[in-house]
């Protein structure tokens, strides 16, 4: 698993140095081989751990969680757009952000909330459109950097929604947006037109269904998009360089971080139940 001695190609100016070098002799990157742990990091992030399939998968499984730890509210739902709905309970039991989880400053669920989904059609709709511009985004940015891109703009959706309204809150679409924003960053800057003008209309025509259809949260639409925007004017392309051991480090933290932030909400939640 650790490499301990030989070369690495290092990721900020793709020379290759020395696993052990303290800095990088070319571009100055502190310990480019992290101790020797790098190259087990980067095939981890690249090849053994699909971090889209990572989000998708987590929306799921806590999507059915969430229907398991508060049945009966699946049967007091009612409409098409909330076939299948969790109850309130077990979403803050989960990490929803906004409300009561908010004012206590439960900030890990600026985090947690992004992979929650309230009925069957808004889990599908944001799964969809996940698989669509999730396979892109890594492949111009890379993994950790796209994963690092989702997350970031969801909390920034979260946040602008969270002062802005304060109202309970959970989905993926300002990360979504996120994701949107960071492809229509690229074709600008490599001058894809056509990308972008496509990129630009999913955009509109996403943002006017969000003021139509009921209960969307326009405000975390608004903060991911411009979340993604400023973390992809920040991030390098896959085509410029390898993605650094610090971008595959906060992949790995956020993931981390959102696992604990999940324990954590379930663990306060239940226990101001138990309190009642």
């Amino acid at each position: 698993m650790r490499q301990s001695e030989g070369s690495i190609v290092c990721a900020e100016c793709s020379r290759l140095v020395g696993i052990n070098e303290e800095r990088c002799p070319y571009c100055g990157a502190w310990r480019p081989g992290l101790f020797g742990w790098a190259p087990f990091l980067r095939s981890l992030v690249g090849a053994r751990l699909d971090l889209i399939v990572l989000i998708t998968g987590a929306c799921l499984t806590l999507y059915a969680l969430a229907l398991l730890l508060q049945p009966e509210a699946i049967f007091a739902s009612s409409g098409f757009l909330s076939i299948l709905s969790p109850g309130g309970r077990a979403l803050y039991q989960l990490g929803m952000t906004g409300g009561i989880a908010w004012e206590l400053g439960w900030w890990w669920t600026l985090l947690t909330a992004t992979y929650l989904h309230g009925g069957l059609l808004h889990i599908a709709f944001n799964v969809m459109w996940i698989r669509n511009l999730g396979p892109a985004a890594a492949e111009v940015y890379g993994p950790a950097r796209t994963f690092v891109l989702f997350n970031v703009a969801g909390a920034a959706g979260f946040l602008l929604s969270n002062e802005m309204s304060g109202a309970p809150t959970i989905g993926a679409s300002g990360a979504i947006f996120g994701l949107l924003a960071a492809l229509i960053v690229y074709g600008r800057k490599r001058g894809s037109s056509v990308m972008t003008q496509q990129l630009w209309q999913w955009a509109i025509i996403l943002g006017i269904f969000g003021f139509i259809v009921p209960s969307v949260n326009n405000w975390a639409h608004g903060g991911g998009f411009a979340g993604g925007w400023v973390a992809a004017h920040l991030m390098g392309f896959s085509d410029e360089h390898r993605e650094s051991t610090r971008v595959l480090l906060a992949a790995l933290a956020l993931i981390a971080v959102t696992a604990v932030g999940i324990g954590l909400s379930f663990y306060n939640v239940t226990g101001i139940l138990l309190a009642e």
